[in-house]
């Protein structure tokens, strides 16, 4: 293993060292123990990404295989309860916002339903709006309000936006003023959404490898993780002509978040990734990278754990990151290195 931020955690090396010498890493992860400093909130399936409600008291968690669900979990007790879905679901169309929806998802969609990329944008009063990357009985981006006024946040649907063939969508974001914005691995670009012009691609977006996605407070940057090249671009948005800068990274970067502050994105993915692909032999890796100078800084890596397989998330809460992970039924966290 190789940690970066050594003075930060210097327990955490010592434990792996000794954990991986004894051959207690696997035992340690299937029974959910802490390895060293990384610590598991465990029975769920598939987290692949990971939205913080304002307040930090919550974190909503994707669920991207089969029977995964989206799930709320509580910052201070690390444990997870079922948000969605339920037999009870709370609907209430916003056919304003989203008049080409077709209508609420499937009930009967059962094991078919998965919630891939998140994107929560604060509202105000306490109620927020959660952007949801949906695969099953149709391809979409599902729309969530997140009242989070009562002692556990609650979703209602509100509306959804339904992908053009042949697009597969894999993140999402919300654009400032309204709108959306998505990447689709299927056709190899970025794909933005308005209500009243529908879905048109993002020029300039067709070379970008397209995964993970964020986007600049402004609605002027889109920052996008193109995983199979081990890369991030940034591309202009509204801006003629198109403006472009890349910078690679030691990894493959899968989705893409901001900090705290709002000066870098977390960047995470897997490495050492081999063709075929051999997961047990792949890391879990998080660097950050400057929002003006693109300068990366490597934060963390970490050898593969049984239920945690390599990482697809990097979130901050506090003084804590959180890891969301596609292959595997846990969120790791561990102190924010330094």
């Amino acid at each position: 293993m190789k940690l970066l931020s050594v003075s930060v955690m210097p327990s955490l090396v010592l434990a792996i060292a000794v954990s991986m010498s004894l051959g207690l890493v696997q035992r340690s992860a299937v029974t959910c123990d802490a390895v060293g400093d990384v610590r598991f909130i465990c029975d769920l399936i598939s987290p692949e990404d990971l939205a913080v409600v304002p307040g930090a008291e919550w974190v909503i968690a994707s669920g991207d295989q089969e029977g995964g669900r989206i799930h709320l979990v509580n910052v201070r007790d690390k444990t997870a309860t079922l948000l969605f879905p339920t037999p009870t679901r709370n609907e209430r169309p916003d056919t304003a916002a989203y008049p080409t929806c077709p209508g609420p998802i499937d009930p009967q969609e059962g094991d078919d339903f998965r919630a891939h990329g998140l994107y929560l944008t604060p509202g105000s009063g306490s109620v927020h709006r959660l952007y949801v990357v949906h695969h099953g009985s149709r391809e979409s981006i599902e729309v969530f309000e997140v009242d989070a006024r009562a002692s556990r946040p609650t979703l209602t649907w509100v509306g959804c936006a339904v992908a053009p063939e042949p697009v597969g969508f894999n993140s999402v974001v919300a654009l400032p003023g309204g709108g959306l914005v998505a990447t689709s691995p299927a056709t190899g670009d970025v794909w933005e959404w308005h209500a009243d012009t529908g879905w048109r691609q993002v020029p300039g977006s067709d070379d970008t490898a397209p995964n993970g996605l964020e986007v600049s407070s402004d609605g002027r940057w889109l920052y996008v993780a193109g995983f199979a090249e081990s890369k991030v671009t940034r591309l202009s948005r509204g801006q003629t002509p198109v403006q472009k800068s890349v910078v690679g990274l030691e990894f493959r970067p899968d989705n893409l978040r901001m900090s705290l502050d709002g000066s870098v994105i977390f960047a995470a993915g897997p490495g050492h990734v081999q063709t075929p692909r051999d997961v047990s032999q792949e890391t879990s890796n998080v660097a950050s990278i400057d929002l003006d100078t693109l300068a990366v800084q490597p934060l963390f890596e970490h050898p593969f754990i049984d239920g945690f397989a390599a990482s697809t998330t990097a979130i901050q809460i506090g003084n804590e990151m959180w890891l969301g992970t596609y292959r595997g039924e846990r969120i790791a966290y561990f102190p924010v290195p330094d």
